[in-house]
């Protein structure tokens, strides 16, 4: 396929600058030879670090480190603490761990959205339903579930397939939060039940979307039918326009 080489990229380089011009070419890889200073930089501008833990070490105290700037403190959620990442996953292979951690500036809340919302990128593409990514989180912040619309089945709803996975009466929901990256659904024609039916019939109390659902198939309410359920329902709309460039095949034309 195509490459970019950047031969110079100016001193300091001017990493938003080169992140959004290839971002409009459409490059989905980027491999970046630098120092600690040029990789804590892009570091400090990137959702998510895939770090890989092998059996091997460094023993020079003189190594250089990357210094990763801390994250906002979260406006709804005080309590966030302002570490630079945020662990998300934990996964072996062979002998080396693979952890996934999320960044940003954002705090807890933009992270795990974030999240979600790069999970409806792996939807089945559909011309009669949302692409929609979803994570649940419990209350010590572990990562309880995640799934995306159409994972499993043809009608899933991604708040229903995290859910399902584990299992829609799971204790610790009680004190969870949903991320979702489009407002659980109010309605719906393909089944009885509603992402807002079930989120309510788990007791989960917390739940933070990033984008309003335009009444393209239903109306809509979902955040309302929870607000009045007592449920604490927030909006991240800055995370809105990534969920809908995901959906810019089902929203109708301005």
């Amino acid at each position: 396929g195509d490459r970019a080489v950047i031969i110079d990229a100016g001193d300091p380089p001017a990493l938003d600058f080169i992140f959004q011009d290839l971002a409009e070419r459409s490059v989905a890889r980027l491999l970046i030879e630098g120092g600690a200073h040029l990789l804590g930089e892009a570091l400090a501008r990137a959702d998510e670090l895939h770090l890989a833990i092998a059996p091997f070490f460094v023993a020079d105290p003189a190594a250089p480190r990357l210094n990763l700037p801390p994250s906002r403190q979260d406006p709804t959620n005080p309590a966030t603490p302002t570490n630079p990442m945020t662990l998300a996953e934990i996964q072996r292979l062979d002998d080396v761990v693979l952890h996934r951690y999320l960044l940003g500036r954002g705090g807890l809340d933009h992270r795990f959205l974030a999240w979600a919302v790069e999970l409806s990128r792996l939807c089945p593409p559909s011309q009669s339903a949302f692409s929609v990514g979803a994570v649940i989180v419990g209350e010590d912040g572990q990562v309880l579930a995640a799934g995306y619309s159409r994972e499993q089945e043809e009608h899933d709803h991604a708040e229903e397939v995290a859910l399902r996975k584990l299992g829609f009466h799971d204790p610790r929901l009680r004190r969870a939060t949903i991320y979702s990256s489009l407002v659980p659904c109010g309605a719906r024609a393909s089944r009885p039940l509603t992402c807002v039916r079930h989120i309510l019939a788990a007791g989960i109390p917390r739940v933070v979307y990033a984008w309003r659902e335009p009444p393209l198939f239903a109306a809509g309410d979902g955040a309302d039918q929870l607000r009045a359920a007592g449920v604490q329902v927030i909006e991240l709309p800055d995370l809105s326009p990534r969920a809908q460039a995901v959906n810019a095949h089902l929203q109708p034309p301005p």
